[in-house]
């Protein structure tokens, strides 16, 4: 007997849908889908309709100026999406605090937490009033098709900031050396 492929997915999705958590999700309307989109890199190359399972299982918030989103030193299993707004990356260092980046609308943070156990290496902050969507690592995890996406575009995000980060280094060194 052979059994259609359709089925098994759809009795996987339905298994997955009582197992994992039900969370509130947002309407979003196809333009703002589109501009989902062209603006978050961590979702380039996915279909629209790959687009639209994975966006209907963010958990969308919003966030006042001054509330801390994810904080340094936490274990992660999340990672974030800006739709609006301003967040601050900050790091402790010594008795202070350093300011790493300031992100807005279109950027992802936390996304280390899906591709390890690791401590959060910096806390963000919201700087102005924000929305963001909250994506948890299980429920990426349950849709390969989204997160073969997800996690090739997190390499090239994270490499990109490698990139920088040690042309950055360089600049601190040969500053260093001529002062």
């Amino acid at each position: 007997m052979k059994i259609d492929p359709l089925i098994v997915q759809l009795a996987a999705e339905n298994v997955r849908a009582e197992i994992l958590p039900r969370t509130e999700t947002l309407q979003i309307d196809p333009a703002m889908v589109q501009k989902i989109k062209q603006r978050v890199p961590i979702f380039g190359g996915m279909s629209p309709d790959c687009l639209m399972r994975t966006l209907a299982i963010a958990q969308h918030s919003s966030v006042q100026a001054g509330a801390v989103i994810c904080s340094e030193g936490e274990v992660g299993d999340a990672f974030f999406v800006l739709l609006s707004g301003e967040v601050r990356v900050e790091k402790q260092a010594k008795d202070q605090t350093v300011e790493l980046a300031r992100l807005g609308a279109g950027h992802c943070f936390g996304e280390m937490a899906l591709v390890g156990r690791h401590l959060r290496s910096a806390t963000v902050r919201a700087a102005k009033d924000s929305h963001i969507m909250r994506f948890d690592r299980a429920q990426i995890d349950a849709n390969a098709q989204s997160a073969h996406i997800i996690y090739r575009n997190i390499a090239a995000i994270l490499a990109s900031r490698l990139e920088s980060s040690s042309g950055q280094l360089a600049d601190l060194t040969d500053r260093w050396k001529h002062a």
